[in-house]
């Protein structure tokens, strides 16, 4: 035990100013004063305690420095009836382990609670929190003062999606873990070298079950200790930015788990979770809903999200299953669910939630983003509150993937009669500020990787792939990857294991790396293909009606530079030789990508460089080219 004195009930870093803010459901920094933090208090060093349990008979301190002696240490709850707890303990520092023993009014109810606030928690299946400091000497200045224009609409935002336990491991150490401070260069430096602009996290706020992959958290506001301390977690957002990559936290505002040391009928009652279990229960993941209609929860989970933008430096937060929080049926059958008071299915304590969580993080952090993963055909997600949208900045395209998807899924012999599945995304594209996600849940429980999702032999398989990859990266819209995805891997996604990082000596996986990498590049150094991503006027259609040989065409257009880009898709396997393509200036149209060239992997069909235009309109249009259409390839053609 530690040399912990009794608890002193002078000290409180609360203000009456701030527990009024916190009641109204306003205090944006509302951790800095509930949880534990060490401060000198008088004479003394210690440790000041702070926690919500308005129902509780009784809140103590228990921990190592105790003995876990619930008896011992004792807080004494605030006179403001704003049901907090609060007391400093002399001779504790940062490091100590402790809990809440919480009794309740409510049939004598007692349970030992980790901290709603905690900085940081125990490795799994331990479960206390620990009390700490996140003091640490940041090193990019220069990324925080310009990351504005990296992360807006014209921007090129091409994202590399990570699961820190499986991206990379040591398997010469029993196959663990990566530490935060381990994966800094290796991920920085393949992350630069392969062309993406931001990387983004699957959860890594604290959560007790691995598999979970992060979505069922416990402690919001600690990075997993599976891989280090928070100040190592720090390390690697600053490494990341000193190389001028963002940092995007998926972020699961939407539910949490029933582990008994979590927020789960915290203090006797349902505190954080709705107290109906029509509106408190998610049934799908077996896990609790928030009550966004308390000021106390809503402001747990809007300062949380200030918390990572502010101490960790955060890019941008990526909303996790905004349509569950929508929705009072989502997931529900008739019967097992409760209307709004204006008898419809639309959670409005939940839509004012996702306002005001979007209105203060663009208030306060206008040069970072939010994005809503939200799968239905709610409008104006991503378009501000103020013109009656919900506030975010982006939207996952949920129907570009699962339309994209399905027709490559298709044998390209059927193709053709599933002809608007690849064309049909563009009717809506401009609609939202869309990002074209091909995620980790894409390829998991049996869905097969992407590659595997290809049909044909082998060589087909990847053509398709880098098919795939180059309409993802000239269609309108921020790009997501899903790790393993760039370089083909074959298995699906397992995060108990790295990824096949040995299949890159292959000859065909290294040619999808390099591809991945060229089309990344030109999409970041060409403007026309990033800055009107939400832009009708940066799109237009050459044809998207030639079913019958399964080919579309179109421009992008409209960058500060000028240039056009003519892209041609050929999804099938036979080569087209004299294809006609109407296009809008004469002159010389370079060929600068072609997904059938060697380096990639391809047979080599091609346009030598380039194809000058020839004076005969077609398509409408008052020039042509006639093109070398590769087998289940892609060429992108430039026009300055």
């Amino acid at each position: 035990m530690s040399n912990a004195g009794a608890v002193i009930h002078g000290p409180s870093l609360l203000t009456d100013y701030d527990v009024h803010l916190f009641r109204q459901g306003n205090h944006i920094r509302i951790f800095d004063k509930l949880g534990s933090h060490p401060m000198r208090a008088g004479d003394a060093d210690g440790v000041y305690f702070a926690v919500w349990a308005p129902n509780a008979k009784s809140v103590s301190v228990i921990g190592d420095f105790n003995g876990w002696n619930a008896g011992a240490h004792p807080l004494g709850v605030r006179w403001d009836s704003s049901g907090i707890w609060e007391g400093f303990i002399p001779g504790l520092g940062a490091g100590e382990r402790y809990k809440y023993r919480i009794v309740s009014h409510h049939n004598d109810f007692a349970a030992d609670k980790g901290d709603p606030y905690a900085y940081s928690w125990e490795t799994s299946p331990q479960t206390a929190s620990r009390v700490w400091t996140l003091d640490y000497e940041w090193g990019d200045g220069e990324w925080m003062s310009s990351r504005g224009p990296r992360n807006g609409l014209k921007a090129p935002v091409s994202v590399y999606e990570v699961h820190l336990g499986s991206w990379r491991r040591k398997p010469e150490e029993g196959d663990r873990f990566l530490t935060y401070r381990e994966l800094a260069p290796y991920l920085a430096e393949y992350v630069a070298q392969m062309g993406f602009t931001h990387v983004e996290f699957m959860p890594v706020m604290e959560h007790p079950f691995y598999g979970s992959w992060g979505y069922q958290v416990v402690g919001y506001f600690a990075p997993t200790s599976r891989f280090g301390t928070p100040q190592d977690f720090m390390y690697l957002v600053d490494y990341l930015h000193r190389r001028g990559i963002g940092v995007i936290l998926d972020w699961v505002p939407s539910h949490f788990p029933c582990d008994g040391h979590g927020l789960i009928y915290f203090d006797g009652t349902h505190l954080y979770e709705h107290g109906d279990p029509k509106r408190g229960y998610q049934p799908d993941w077996k896990s609790y809903i928030f009550n966004f209609g308390r000021n106390e929860v809503r402001n747990f989970l809007i300062s949380n999200a200030i918390f990572w933008l502010d101490k960790y430096h955060i890019d941008g937060l990526r909303i996790d299953a905004v349509a569950s929080i929508l929705y009072l049926d989502y997931s529900r059958k008739a019967g097992e669910w409760t209307p709004n008071q204006f008898g419809g299915r639309e959670n409005i304590e939940a839509i004012s939630f996702i306002k005001q969580l979007n209105e203060t993080i663009y208030s306060n952090f206008p040069d970072t983003h939010t994005a809503a993963e939200e799968s239905t055909a709610w409008p104006m997600v991503s378009r501000p509150t103020y013109l009656g949208g919900l506030g975010f900045g982006l939207k996952w395209n949920m129907g570009w993937m699962h339309d994209t998807l399905a027709y490559f899924a298709n044998n390209p012999v059927y193709r053709k009669y599933h002809h608007n599945q690849l064309t049909f995304s563009i009717w809506y594209a401009f609609f939202e500020n869309f990002v074209l996600p091909l995620s980790h849940d894409e390829v998991v429980y049996g869905k097969g990787s992407l590659l595997n999702k290809m049909p044909g032999d082998e060589w087909q398989k990847f053509a398709n792939l880098r098919l795939l990859f180059g309409y993802m990266f000239t269609h309108p819209g921020k790009k997501l990857l899903f790790m393993g995805g760039e370089f083909g891997q074959w298995n699906e996604w397992n995060h108990d294991r790295s990824l096949d990082w040995h299949l890159t000596g292959g000859h065909l996986h290294a040619c999808m790396q390099r591809w991945v990498r060229d089309v990344n590049m030109l999409y970041r150094n060409e403007p026309s293909l990033h800055q009107r991503d939400s832009d009708q006027d940066g799109f237009r259609w050459i044809d998207c009606n030639n079913w019958e040989e399964s080919i579309i065409s179109y421009l992008r257009k409209g960058g500060s530079d000028g240039a056009t880009f003519l892209i041609v898709c050929n999804c099938t396997p036979v080569p087209r030789y004299n294809y006609i393509v109407g296009v809008p200036m004469d002159g010389r149209w370079t060929e600068m990508l072609n997904s059938d060239g060697l380096d990639y992997g391809g047979s080599g069909h091609g346009n030598f460089g380039g194809v000058d235009a020839l004076p005969i309109t077609s398509y409408g249009m008052p020039h042509s080219l006639s093109l070398t259409l590769p087998p289940l390839g892609v060429v992108i053609l430039k026009h300055n």
